[in-house]
């Protein structure tokens, strides 16, 4: 089968195309397991993580991609749960303890980076950890959904936001404009404030309905009770703990912070950002659960992604597009293509 595939770690400015096509045996599913035909995939933040070294992959060479959407074409001998021709999807999470904490446990695996994931033709995948699709969204729709709309989900479920509280969105990429969908649906009557770097992204963010947008620096016109930070950088952090209301909480939503900026957190004050309760909590992760009940949510709003499509030998350009773009959109491998 084809395959986009990571040899090495390095800087995408270093190598701007790290990953190679290749050929390899397509997987066999265990007795557990299905075997997916492949038809899209997302391309995520984590993926420039895990090519730089910042989420180190456990096994090298690997298959990036955890935003999977493709056909069951074969099961395991013991799979009950899924059947021949369901079309499924796959998320970050490849497998783990099953428990209600199990973003949190140890026996955490990740697609993509400690098991192969969906810049290929076929993924095999336990039958606990492929969820399926609503109907409503067709396959290039639905790739995001499985991570920057899961774990979207989960930093906004980890906010406690009540109906009527402020919310501040940092950052309004591929995350950040569904989670946007998802508390105008659960939260109506809260107002959204969106800092982003680019006039495009705030443009993007009014027309979705914010209150107010600013840059990542400026002041909105009120206090926030919470806000989800899904920038790669230190100094939004900073900028977002000084904009909460006393008790308010910052959660991030991002799997490693790139260091080009870390010394920021030199001008932290306690005064300033931390005191009066204010509260940092981070997302690790994702469930099982945190999935099913997201796709189930998603079809009910519905969430509508703004896509690009790439082919699957265009991966590097997609991911270099990731990098250095400022477009509200999430970016989807078409493996068909």
């Amino acid at each position: 089968m084809r395959a986009m595939i990571l040899l090495e770690n390095a800087s995408l400015k270093d190598n701007p195309s790290p990953l190679i096509m290749a050929e390899v045996p397509r997987p066999e599913p265990g007795e557990y397991e299905l075997l997916i035909e492949i038809s899209t995939c997302g391309v995520c933040h984590t993926e420039l993580d895990e090519i730089e070294g910042r989420a180190q992959p456990s096994i090298l060479p690997i298959i990036p991609g955890h935003q999977v959407v493709g056909t069951v074409v074969a099961l395991g001998a013991r799979v009950t749960r899924h059947g021949v021709g369901e079309r499924v999807g796959v998320g970050w999470i490849h497998s783990s303890s099953g428990g209600l904490d199990e973003n949190l446990s140890p026996d955490f695996r990740a697609t993509g980076r400690d098991h192969n994931g969906g810049y290929a033709e076929y993924i095999v995948v336990g039958e606990r950890y492929a969820y399926k699709i609503p109907d409503i969204f067709d396959d290039i729709t639905a790739a995001p959904l499985l991570c920057a709309g899961g774990v979207g989900f989960r930093s906004f479920r980890l906010t406690g936001l009540q109906n009527g509280q402020a919310l501040g969105l940092t950052g309004f990429g591929g995350s950040g404009h569904i989670v946007m969908q998802i508390a105008r649906y659960l939260v109506p009557d809260s107002p959204v404030y969106v800092f982003a770097r680019s006039e495009q992204e705030r443009q993007a963010a009014r027309v979705l309905g914010a209150r107010w947008t600013g840059h990542t620096e400026e002041s909105p016109p009120e206090l926030l009770d919470a806000i989800i930070d899904t920038t790669p950088a230190w100094r939004p952090v900073l900028a977002a703990m000084e904009r909460l209301r006393p008790g308010g909480r910052l959660v991030i939503n991002a799997i490693r912070k790139e260091d080009t900026d870390r010394h920021v957190l030199a001008e932290l004050s306690y005064s300033q950002h931390l005191w009066m309760e204010k509260e940092i909590k981070s997302v690790a992760n994702v469930t099982a659960d945190d999935i099913e009940e997201f796709l189930e949510v998603a079809a009910l709003i519905p969430i509508r992604p703004r896509v690009k499509v790439y082919s699957l030998s265009e991966a590097n350009e997609a991911l270099r597009d990731l990098a250095h773009g400022s477009q509200a959109l999430a970016r989807v491998l078409n493996i068909k293509q």
